[in-house]
């Protein structure tokens, strides 16, 4: 059977956000129960910025997105959670499922059973998970002190920041941390390094969750380069700077687009890199979700394998 091998797996945990969780789900959508996202509440563009400005709401826009990804198509339900309103009016733009579970939380619907309750009428198996159920903004310092404020602002930096942080600090969802630590596999990307991947592990419970996991972590690396001022790092870069902020160096494996299938085609750092080819041949600027599924699979089983041989005196 496809895949029967990360069945064995007793749970997985994708962090993230945007289209690049939302992709990776997709993937691994047959784990069902034993797969859960936890996703960046911190956009402030398009829909969700709209609805955040005279609010105090979390970001419901990769909330969204992921449970479009993993909803079963096609569906009247799917079809109405992903409606954007057209017109010259003030719903023109906005998304239909952002304004549904926006209406949840002003009905005092916790965050989390508002985001349940769609998983529920979509029949979506995967936990969805947003990182925090506070509202928060991603903060980033430039190299000259100056404070750059929210996620659009962050990702129109002419230059990487030094730092970011978030603003209020918030608590981690508890659900979140409970994922993680009962996770055997931690997956971190693709996505907009900045605003996406990072902002999850800022939070002091995930990073520490996380540190504190026996979890074999990886990163997916992204197909092409990122329109933000992440675009100057490195794969390298990118690994030393997700060590810090969680405080430990948990990176065992990189995946990558490549021609062939490569794994651990070379070293650095302790990190192996392995290459796989993984573009979709419908949509080049997507992972294909079988080959990243497959791919996925086959380092995770490298990764036992290596763990399995005993050390020679």
């Amino acid at each position: 059977m496809l895949n029967q091998k990360l069945m064995n797996i007793d749970h997985v945990v994708a962090i993230g956000g945007g289209h690049g969780l939302g992709r990776i789900l997709a993937a691994l959508a047959f784990l069902g129960p034993k797969l859960s996202g936890i996703v960046a509440t911190t956009d402030n563009g398009g829909s969700t910025g709209r609805l955040r400005q005279d609010q105090q709401t979390i970001a419901w826009g990769d909330l969204r997105n992921c449970l479009s990804h993993l909803a079963h198509r096609p569906s009247l339900g799917s079809m109405l959670f992903d409606h954007r309103f057209t017109g010259d009016n003030e719903l023109a733009g906005h998304n239909l499922g952002n304004v549904v579970l926006h209406a949840l939380d002003q009905l005092c619907v916790r965050p989390l059973d508002a985001v349940n309750l769609i998983r529920g009428i979509l029949k979506i198996e995967t936990q969805i998970i947003p990182m925090s159920e506070a509202s928060t903004h991603l903060v980033a310092l430039s190299h000259c002190g100056a404070k750059v404020f929210g996620e659009l602002n962050v990702d129109g930096m002419t230059e990487a920041p030094i730092a970011l942080s978030l603003e209020p600090q918030v608590q981690a969802t508890l659900e979140a941390c409970l994922a993680i630590e009962k996770s055997q596999l931690i997956i971190l990307g693709p996505g907009s390094f900045l605003t996406s991947i990072l902002p999850p592990l800022l939070i002091p419970e995930i990073a520490e969750s996380i540190r504190n996991s026996n979890a074999h972590v990886m990163l997916i690396d992204n197909l092409t380069a990122e329109y933000s001022p992440a675009s100057t790092f490195s794969i390298e870069d990118k690994i030393v700077w997700l060590n810090q902020i969680i405080g430990k160096k948990v990176i065992v494996d990189v995946i990558q687009h490549g021609q062939g299938q490569k794994i651990a085609s070379h070293y650095s750092n302790e990190v192996r890199f392995n290459q796989f080819n993984l573009v979709s041949q419908h949509h080049p600027g997507l992972h294909d979700k079988q080959s990243l599924a497959e791919a996925i699979e086959q380092v995770c089983q490298f990764h036992l394998a290596q763990q399995q041989i005993p050390e020679l005196n």
